[in-house]
C-alpha cells in the first residue's frame, strides 16, 4: 500500500474532549475516526489490526471446538420478554427503533436469547450436545457515559461464545478450557504478563464469574492482584470471605486500575428455561440444557494493547497484529537512482508477499515522515536515501539502533 493512496492519514491535534493515549495515537494515526460520541469507524490501519486480533481469537476458539456463526443485530423482542431482559428497567442501555410497520425491534447488546431459541431448533437430544457457538459481531449499547475512545463505546465489534451442556460437570470442563484460551489469547496478544484472572460477582448464575482484567493507569475497574498467584479479585467483591475462600491474604495483594478485555459467565439454565431449550436424556427424561458465555470486545482489546504499548512519539505494535510487517520510507525521491531503487524494493516486497507501508510522498520532509512511522507502530521502519547508496536502513520500532543491509538481507529477515 502507497501512504500516499491511504485512507487514514495522521493527525497533529484531535479533539480535546478525547481522553487517553489510546483514543488519541488510534485518532491521530488514522486508524480509527470518530462519527459521534462513543461510535467509531476503523479505517483501513485500524481494521487491519482489529482482523489480526480477531484472527488469532478465532483460532484458540476453534481449538476449544468452537463453530462460527453471525447472528443479526437487529433482535425480535418475543425471546428477550421471555426471559425478562427487554424492558429498558431491566437492561437500560438499549437501542430500540420502530420497523415501518410499526413493530418494535432492538439493536442486540449480546445474544443470548436469540441463540438460544435457534438452538432450540437444533437440539432435541442428549446426543446432540455437547454444542459450542461463537461469531464476532457488532454489539450496540446505548452507554450514557461512553469514554476514552474504543474502552467504553456505543458500538463495538464483540467475540462471543456460548456453550450448550448436558450437565454442570460437563459446562465446567469446557468452562475451565476456555479459561485456558483465553489465557494463550493475551499471551499471543503480548499483554498476558499485565492480564489476570479476576474473580468477580456471578449474579444469579454462580457465586463467581471471571474476568480477564489488564493492568491499566486508565482502567476505569479496580482490582486487588496477587501477583505470584497471578489471580486477582474485583473490587465488587472483595470481602474477607471471598479472600478466604479463594485461599488469598491482604497482606499479598495490590491494589491497581484495570481494564476488562474479556469475561466468562456460567449463565446455569436461565435461558434454556426461558426459552425451552431442553434434551431428552438416555432415560427420556426432558432436562434444560446448561449455558454459559464467553466475550471478548474486539475494539477494547486493541486500544488496551495500545494503553501498554507505546511511547512518546506513538505507538508500538506487537509484531502479530502490526498492521503492516514493514513500514518502507523513500528520501531524497527527485533524485532518480533513489527513486528506481526504492520502486524496486517495493515491487520486490510485494511479490514476495510482504505486508508494506510505503512512504511514497515527495512534498513531506524526513523529520515528517519518521514521525509518521513512530507514530503508527509498525514493527519494521526501513529507509531508502541517498545515504543508504541502493541498500537499506533498518530498524524495529522498540529498538533504538538501525543497521545498513542489503536488499537479499533484508527480505530475509522479513520472510521469516
Amino acid at each position: 500500500m502507497r501512504y500516499s493512496h491511504l485512507v487514514g492519514k495522521t493527525k497533529k491535534e484531535i479533539q480535546k474532549d478525547e481522553v487517553g493515549i489510546s483514543v488519541q495515537y488510534l485518532i491521530r494515526g488514522g486508524f480509527i475516526h470518530k462519527e459521534l460520541a462513543g461510535v467509531y469507524a476503523l479505517l483501513p490501519l485500524g481494521l487491519r489490526v482489529a482482523n489480526k486480533i480477531i484472527e488469532i481469537i478465532r483460532e484458540e476458539m476453534v481449538a476449544i471446538d468452537g463453530q462460527e456463526l453471525t447472528m443479526t443485530a437487529i433482535q425480535n423482542p418475543e425471546p428477550w420478554k421471555k426471559s425478562g431482559r427487554w424492558e429498558d428497567s431491566v437492561v437500560d442501555i438499549w437501542f430500540k427503533t420502530l420497523l415501518k410497520n410499526g413493530s418494535e425491534v432492538g439493536l442486540a447488546t449480546t445474544h443470548e436469547e436469540p441463540l438460544t431459541k435457534l438452538l432450540s431448533q437444533q437440539i432435541s437430544s442428549y446426543k446432540d450436545l455437547p454444542l459450542y457457538v461463537f461469531q464476532f459481531q457488532t454489539k450496540f449499547r446505548n452507554e450514557p457515559r461512553p469514554r476514552s475512545g474504543l474502552l467504553r463505546a456505543r458500538e463495538f465489534i464483540m467475540k462471543d461464545l456460548y456453550s450448550f451442556d448436558l450437565d454442570k460437570e460437563e459446562h465446567e470442563k469446557y468452562y475451565e478450557r476456555a479459561k485456558q484460551a483465553y489465557i494463550k489469547i493475551w499471551e499471543r496478544l503480548g499483554i498476558g504478563d499485565q492480564t489476570y484472572l479476576t474473580f468477580a460477582s456471578g449474579g444469579t448464575f454462580s457465586k463467581y464469574s471471571h474476568e480477564f482484567q489488564t493492568l491499566c493507569e486508565n482502567g476505569e475497574d479496580t482490582i486487588y492482584v496477587d501477583k505470584k498467584k497471578k489471580i486477582a479479585v474485583n473490587k465488587e467483591v472483595f470481602n474477607d470471605e471471598v479472600l478466604k475462600e479463594l485461599g488469598l491474604k491482604k497482606e499479598d495483594l495490590e491494589e491497581e486500575k484495570a481494564i476488562e478485555v474479556g469475561n466468562i459467565f456460567p449463565l446455569g439454565t436461565k435461558y434454556s428455561d426461558a426459552l425451552g431449550l431442553t434434551f431428552t436424556d438416555e432415560k427420556g427424561e426432558k432436562k434444560p440444557v446448561i449455558m454459559g458465555s464467553y466475550g471478548i470486545g474486539i475494539g477494547r482489546t486493541m486500544a488496551t494493547i495500545v494503553e501498554l504499548k507505546h511511547d512518546d512519539k506513538g505507538i508500538i505494535w506487537p509484531e502479530n497484529i502490526s498492521p503492516y510487517k514493514v513500514h518502507l520510507i523513500g528520501l531524497n525521491l527527485d533524485d532518480e537512482k533513489v527513486n528506481k531503487t526504492v520502486e524496486d524494493i517495493y515491487s520486490k516486497l510485494l511479490e514476495n508477499k510482504i505486508s508494506i507501508l510505503f512512504d511514497d510522498r515527495k512534498e513531506v520532509t524526513p523529520g515528517e515522515k519518521f514521525a509518521d512511522a513512530d507514530l503508527l507502530g509498525i514493527t519494521y521502519r526501513a529507509v531508502v536515501s541517498l545515504k543508504t547508496d541502493g541498500e537499506i536502513e533498518l530498524k524495529k520500532r522498540d529498538e533504538d539502533k538501525s543497521e545498513i543491509i542489503s536488499v537479499v538481507d533484508f527480505i530475509n529477515i522479513l520472510k521469516k
